[in-house]
């Protein structure tokens, strides 16, 4: 018989170490950048990070970064 197991948070952000996400935060700041490691908190670190504006152009180029997971709404692959 086969089960579905369903996915955790930390499933799908394992998956993406290594690769560039876009990351939403709570004063709706977009954030684009290579993810290299992340915590239990979903404190998340971020290689070439860049700010993005509302257009989706880039803002700010703001190198490595580490973004608290509380202020984190959504991250998304690119």
């Amino acid at each position: 018989m086969v089960q579905d197991r369903q996915e955790r948070p930390f499933d799908l952000l394992n998956k993406v170490i290594g690769q560039h996400v876009l990351i939403r935060l709570k004063n709706n700041v977009g954030i684009r950048g290579k993810v290299t490691s992340f915590d239990a908190h979903m404190n998340i670190v971020l290689e070439s990070a860049e700010e993005l504006n509302g257009d989706g152009e880039i803002k700010a180029k703001l190198g490595t970064i580490l973004l608290r997971g509380g202020n984190i709404i959504f991250v998304s692959p690119v």
